[in-house]
């Protein structure tokens, strides 16, 4: 059914229902919550300073209010929403910077992350991560693809054996909700030669290069993520200072 929510400025935004018209699956968990409200914004549903739909969403996800109000707490440090004490969550707008500063902090965690994984783990991890590359390049579904460009990564990390890295990168959230390289097909080509760079690197025990590399194709994922969020009229359309 059609329904309105209030933004700060006063103005009535229309939505349909949250849920797209069916009822999702059953869950307490506010990561999962967390990730369906960040579906709901990269879908057009909740646009920049929308009040969030907290009991909708509850309804929707078959919860009680108690794990949607901590999932938006989880989106407040991400930088999502802004929570306004009595008032409700507002959805932040979205910018190209922040786009470009996200994805430029992975390459500098993953970079730094490969140079400490060369000093720390055995001498088998460039094999590893040679079959991981080229298991990637032969993939052709999405899924697979994300799960092998996401178990390249965790297998850098384990090799750095950092707690330190670990949290960081448990801070930072996905901007793209779903099977990433099915949203963004443009990235597959990206990463494909990025990883086989960083493999090139890492079997020299070149450190510094295997961390120019990850910082290289970070950035470009991120300039792929820019052009999808434009083409879905994501970014804050006011103008922003240089």
């Amino acid at each position: 059914m059609p329904s309105s929510s209030r933004s700060p400025n006063g103005k009535t935004a229309k939505r349909t229902s949250v849920g797209g018209g069916k009822r999702l699956v059953r869950t307490s968990s506010a990561d999962h919550i967390a990730l369906h409200i960040r579906t709901l914004i990269f879908d057009g549903v909740l646009r920049p300073g929308m009040r969030v739909p907290q009991d909708a969403i509850a309804e929707d996800l078959g919860v009680s209010r108690i794990p949607v109000r901590e999932a938006l707490i989880v989106l407040e440090h991400e930088g999502w929403v802004t929570i306004e004490m009595h008032r409700g969550a507002y959805i932040n707008a979205l910018d190209k910077r922040a786009v470009h500063d996200h994805y430029e902090l992975f390459g500098l965690i993953y970079g730094f992350a490969a140079q400490r994984a060369l000093a720390r783990a055995g001498d088998e991890l460039p094999n590893l991560l040679a079959d991981l590359q080229k298991r990637f390049a032969d993939a052709t579904d999405p899924s697979d693809q994300q799960q092998l460009s996401i178990a390249f990564h965790a297998t850098i990390v384990r090799g750095a054996a950092s707690p330190r890295i670990i949290a960081v990168l448990r801070g930072m959230s996905a901007m793209v909700p779903g099977d990433f390289f099915e949203m963004v097909p443009d990235a597959v080509e990206v990463e494909e030669r990025g990883l086989a760079a960083i493999v090139r690197a890492m079997k020299k025990n070149d450190g510094e290069r295997a961390s120019a590399e990850y910082a290289k194709m970070m950035r470009q994922v991120g300039n792929k993520v820019i052009l999808l969020f434009d083409e879905r009229s994501l970014f804050d359309q006011t103008p922003a200072e240089a």
